[in-house]
């Protein structure tokens, strides 16, 4: 009983993590949200594992992933890119990053109120990507349309650049208002489209079927070893590259599901 239940506790610290970084945002607190998205998905990427390795999933293991994914990787996000676009409005940044009325008195007074809205398209789009993935048989040992965990990622990683990287350019690049909501509606369009995606899950580990994930890695490793918290939201334009150009040397065209 407990071995079968392993990968449930991990899916349930997936969904906890997402809590947990919502309740941050709701304190102001970007940093500590991101972080705990980035805990969230790191179980999400070991529940996997260690149903196969335990020879336990079913299809009640899949459904709990979903519900922990639309938490940690819709909700969660949806929160922080909200937040975010306030303080972009407002021009207030990290170490200003702190619960205060005049942000939110600045925020009901700026004539593009709705815009920090938008932000909850996120968790709307994720829902909808995630309940198809359910249903969808095609996607077992690859994606279509961009995984909720990937956007969620880019989103989280938003915070950190602001607060640790000294790679000015990409700072002000994320501190756009523009730049945050064309992210968000990319990415809504992106997980429910039917661009097909590679997974990094191996069923062996021979280069010939395998050369897409080996390069991808290698690419992500040096990008993160050198540019760190900045190298996330360029691995996963690369990713999305990468899957579009081994797509277009497949012959065999993916048909959608009836």
């Amino acid at each position: 009983m407990i071995k079968k239940n392993i990968p449930n506790m991990i899916t349930l610290a997936n969904m906890l993590c997402g809590i947990l970084s919502v309740l941050m945002c709701l304190n102001d607190k970007l940093l500590a949200a991101s972080f705990f998205i980035l805990l969230g998905i790191f179980f999400d990427f070991f529940d996997g594992y260690f149903a196969r390795l335990l020879k336990v999933g079913g299809d009640f293991g899949k459904e709990l992933d979903s519900l922990a994914d639309v938490v940690t990787s819709g909700i969660a996000p949806g929160f922080i890119m909200f937040q975010l676009i306030i303080f972009a409005q407002n021009g207030s940044w990290f170490g200003e990053l702190n619960a205060s009325s005049e942000n939110w008195q600045s925020f009901a007074e700026n004539r593009y109120y709705f815009l920090p809205y938008l932000g909850f398209i996120i968790p709307l789009a994720s829902a909808m990507r995630l309940a198809k993935f359910n249903i969808d048989e095609r996607q077992t040992d690859s994606f279509i349309g961009l995984a909720t965990p990937a956007l969620s990622l880019l989103v989280a990683s938003i915070p950190l650049i602001y607060h640790y990287s000294e790679q000015m350019y990409f700072v002000r690049f994320f501190q756009s208002p523009i730049t945050l909501v064309v992210i968000t509606l990319i990415g809504a369009v992106l997980m429910n489209s039917e661009l097909p995606m590679f997974s990094l899950k191996f069923k062996n580990y021979g280069w010939k079927t395998n050369q897409t994930k080996y390069i991808f890695l290698v690419v992500s490793i040096f990008l993160v070893a050198t540019l760190q918290f900045v190298a996330i939201p360029i691995i996963i334009a690369i990713y999305i590259l990468f899957s579009v150009l081994e797509n277009s040397t497949k012959k065999t065209p993916i048909k959608r599901p009836e």
